[in-house]
């Protein structure tokens, strides 16, 4: 594969994905009783923007660095703000993003336990350097598709983070097979899914191929989309699907997907329940 997530660290999908990765920990955390956690496609875990990769696409600029200057920035993403200026060492200067693995390691209280799944070779060495040796926390050079229904523990409270770079084809019907495999074994699984906006027609077969797999748990849908759905060639927004996720997300959920979307060209933000 030739996904380097580098190329679009901080960009406009990275804001709604871990704005809302933060407030589903937050959740979920609230709650007595360990949590593990898988992270299926989990990168580096930590971005330097003023790498030739993040400088060649520029998409941080839209992105981390639009939300870090702007005045209006919604309560919803003021989370992942301080995160950002966490992981720089509290400087003015978004330079270093923090990925997922990282906002996870960092969250983690002492009981729980995180899987951070990554098959690429060079991406996984700088993941595990970045996760270092912290309690609970371990990084796996291999297929998390593969991983996770091995990794999911019944006996415990679990979230899977599912985030393929859809680079095959049959990476959304691996989603949902995973979804299935899970939730046969551990019913309660929450899942937090990101996946690209191109066109309406692949999107709503997926969410039909998951509404199915995944019966009778409730699926929640956020979507940030920058511009109409027009050209299936680009990524035209992203979105979020949430399964089994607690209750009282929707707001923050919305307020981060319109205050990012407004960034685009005529884009729209909404959030909304499957089924």
């Amino acid at each position: 594969m030739n996904y380097r997530h580098a190329f679009h660290a901080g960009n406009f999908a990275d804001l709604v994905k871990h704005a809302a990765l933060l407030k589903l920990l937050a959740a979920l955390m609230a709650e007595r009783g360990a949590l593990h956690i898988v992270d299926t496609h989990a990168g580096a875990g930590l971005y330097d923007l003023r790498g030739p990769q993040a400088q060649r696409s520029g998409e941080a600029q839209a992105g981390v660095m639009r939300m870090m200057a702007a005045s209006d920035r919604p309560k919803a993403l003021d989370d992942l703000a301080l995160a950002v200026t966490a992981a720089n060492g509290g400087g003015a200067e978004p330079w270093l993003y923090p990925g997922s693995p990282w906002l996870i390691a960092r969250a983690l209280r002492p009981g729980d336990t995180y899987l951070a799944c990554e098959m690429q070779g060079e991406e996984h060495a700088r993941l595990a350097q970045v996760l270092g040796a912290k309690p609970g926390v371990s990084a796996l050079c291999g297929d998390g598709f593969a991983e996770a229904p091995k990794s999911v523990d019944p006996s415990s409270r679990n979230l899977v983070l599912i985030d393929p770079p859809f680079e095959k084809a049959d990476d959304y019907a691996r989603i949902a097979v995973l979804a299935e495999d899970v939730l046969a074994k551990a019913p309660a699984t929450t899942f937090l899914v990101w996946l690209p906006l191109k066109d309406l027609e692949t999107f709503d077969a997926f969410l039909r191929d998951l509404e199915d797999a995944c019966e009778p748990a409730s699926i929640l849908v956020a979507e940030t989309r920058m511009r109409p759905l027009g050209d299936p060639m680009k990524m035209n927004g992203c979105a979020l699907v949430l399964i089994n996720a607690p209750e009282g997300l929707e707001a923050g959920l919305a307020e981060a997907c319109a205050w990012v979307a407004a960034g685009g060209e005529g884009g729209a933000g909404r959030v909304w329940s499957l089924g």
